[in-house]
């Protein structure tokens, strides 16, 4: 499997996502205050259409985060400290690093929806890309590898083309715009209305996880600084 080939078409497809603006519902919104000169408001935007991929939705999350486009985008890719962030997750496990640019990924989630959907484990190849007006694109995808096969502790979940688009925010270029895009086909037998009345609130949380984490962690603007050492969970 040419895994490079699957990452770089990934973000090709991330970015006509960021290009489409038609056909989006927002479906929860969230104000969050930033001081910029003087103090503004900014809404995090939650919307969905219905996914061309498969039977769920595409969602669409954006807001401001306070960091330059450069550190934010880093902070995405790298799976260092992912879990001490990321309250959605309990296991991101880098299983094969392909290049300073690409590598593979073994995900365990927290159960959500007050326990009604339970932990899945997914199998991903995370991407970075650098695109010209200090665009960043970090996207995922889901794909099999040797190894890592679904297994009877976890429900394997599928990450169909998502992802995360930087960029530097007009008004004030150190702080940057984020667009998230999720198309998670969760599996199992959830019906599909738990999963629609549940997922919003779990990415705007996710997004809110992420603008804390990267004023915590304070990620150096290093491009391609992965070295392939880092794992928070192991596979028994």
């Amino acid at each position: 499997m040419d895994y490079k080939a699957i990452a770089q078409q990934t973000a090709e497809e991330v970015l006509a996502y960021a290009q489409d603006i038609s056909g989006w519902k927002v479906v929860k919104s969230s104000l969050i205050y930033f001081w910029i000169l003087f103090p503004f408001e900014k809404k995090i935007t939650v919307s969905s259409k219905t996914s061309r991929i498969f039977l769920g939705n595409l969602y669409r999350i954006e807001g401001i985060i306070p960091e330059s486009t450069a550190k934010l985008s880093n902070f995405l890719y790298q799976p260092e400290n992912r879990v001490t962030w990321d309250k959605s997750l309990k296991g991101y496990n880098v299983v094969h690093k392909i290049d300073s640019d690409t590598f593979i990924c073994h995900t365990i989630t927290q159960s959500f929806a007050m326990g009604s959907i339970s932990p899945r484990d997914f199998v991903d190849v995370v991407y970075i890309k650098h695109y010209e007006g200090n665009i960043d694109i970090v996207c995922t995808k889901s794909v099999d590898f040797p190894g890592y096969p679904p297994s009877s502790h976890y429900i394997r979940g599928y990450n169909h083309p998502s992802g995360y688009v930087c960029s530097p925010l007009r008004e004030n270029p150190a702080y940057s715009k984020l667009v998230m895009f999720v198309q998670t086909e969760m599996k199992g037998k959830l019906p599909p209305s738990i999963i629609e009345k549940s997922m919003p609130s779990n990415l705007l949380s996710f997004f809110l996880n992420a603008k804390d984490g990267v004023k915590a962690h304070g990620i150096p603007s290093i491009r391609g600084c992965y070295n392939g050492h880092s794992s928070v969970y192991r596979k028994k």
